[in-house]
């Protein structure tokens, strides 16, 4: 009996492989084959997370009651955390009732976002490079695709000023995410208000990505919704996992006007069952215990930033400060592609890369390092590296 070969969806088809995966599949092969690998690929912190948020899941995971379906809208506790947070944190007044959504970790919410505000054949605006879920949840909504190019000479935000008319007129939304991965640039409030009011004069929607807002080394991060007016037009995820060091606890939340919230609600009532109330718990005592447990998480990248900036400069490299994130978006040396570099990196010096055309088309001349790795084995990365003849 004969039978037909599965053929994946067109959308799946239209995809490009998943950046990470394939770099834990290079680097688990070069661990397996026995080498001394330093991996500054995937931005995974590597500190546990802080004891008291662990203490908080113990104690509320013994309770019967949360062994039930969660809240759609997420525990009122939580929600209300949330609020005091935003408001110590940013000065906003958020209702925790209708302008606030617990996630399943940023990334569930952004890759359905654009099922909630998007319709085929209009278009998302969405940087290069970029985390690849803009894109490709952009694409799975049925949206045509505007890359927004970020360029080292224009702070590596995208120049609004650059957006065709015909493009405007189509855009239901624009992703941002400041501060920025892969290049760790930032946004302050001045090119939010003009976002804002880009988006106003053209009726679409900003998804901000504020996964590293915490991650700052300098001057704090704002928030896009200080800006009077955007809750009517953007939306923000904000996430525990680098905050806290909690990558796999998954979860997060999204802030904004109360119709925005509704409609990514209503998308994910019809797609999961919320997040496991403990958890919710322990992301209570997170946000409520903030200024006690990131600072010593933000201090102890920025040591490690230094560091390994410095090293590279002392070699002669021209690597931009990232102000904010934890990582460090590297230029290629001459007559290298990124993908090219981050292979022989990975080849002749065992220290895995993360190469920018992943991140998108105009990237391909830069790779990414994470410092998820001992300020030592930062500086022995840069060592190798240098002894390479590039």
């Amino acid at each position: 009996m004969s039978t037909t070969p599965f053929v994946k969806s067109e959308r799946l088809q239209k995809l490009p492989p998943y950046l990470f995966a394939e770099i834990d599949r290079k680097k688990k092969a070069a661990i397996a084959a026995g080498r001394d690998v330093i991996n500054l690929g995937v931005g995974d912190p590597d500190r546990p997370t802080p004891t008291p948020i662990i203490r908080s899941l113990q104690q509320h995971v013994e309770n019967p009651a949360f062994h039930q379906y969660a809240l759609d809208q997420g525990a009122p506790e939580l929600r209300e955390s949330i609020a005091a947070f935003c408001k110590s944190r940013y000065g906003i007044d958020l209702d925790p009732a209708s302008e606030i959504l617990p996630l399943i970790g940023s990334k569930e919410g952004i890759a359905h976002l654009p099922l909630a505000v998007l319709n085929p054949q209009e278009i998302s605006l969405v940087p290069d490079p970029c985390y690849p879920v803009y894109r490709s949840s952009s694409m799975f909504a049925g949206a045509d695709v505007y890359t927004m190019p970020l360029e080292r000479s224009h702070g590596f935000r995208p120049d609004l000023a650059a957006i065709p008319a015909d493009v405007l007129r189509l855009a239901r939304l624009m992703f941002l995410n400041f501060p920025n991965n892969p290049t760790g640039g930032t946004a302050d409030l001045p090119y939010f208000e003009s976002v804002v009011d880009l988006a106003r004069a053209h009726n679409f929607v900003i998804a901000q990505d504020a996964a590293y807002n915490e991650m700052y080394f300098d001057t704090p991060a704002p928030s896009i919704l200080q800006v009077p007016g955007a809750k009517d037009v953007a939306i923000e995820f904000h996430s525990l996992s680098k905050t806290f060091n909690m990558t796999g606890w998954r979860v997060g939340f999204a802030i904004g006007g109360a119709p925005l919230i509704a409609a990514l609600g209503q998308v994910k009532a019809n797609t999961d069952s919320g997040i496991f109330t403990a958890i919710q718990f322990a992301a209570k005592t997170a946000l409520d215990e903030y200024a006690t447990l990131t600072p010593p998480i933000r201090a102890l990248y920025k040591e490690r930033r230094d560091a390994f900036v410095g090293a590279f400069k002392k070699l002669g490299w021209d690597v931009p400060t990232p102000e904010a994130t934890f990582y460090v978006w590297i230029p290629c040396p001459a007559g290298y592609t990124s993908t090219e570099l981050c292979s022989r990196l990975l080849d002749e010096a065992n220290v895995v890369t993360t190469p920018g055309l992943g991140f998108g088309r105009t990237a391909d001349g830069y790779i990414r390092a994470a410092l998820t790795v001992e300020t030592p084995r930062l500086l022995e990365a840069v060592d190798r590296i240098g002894k390479l003849s590039l």
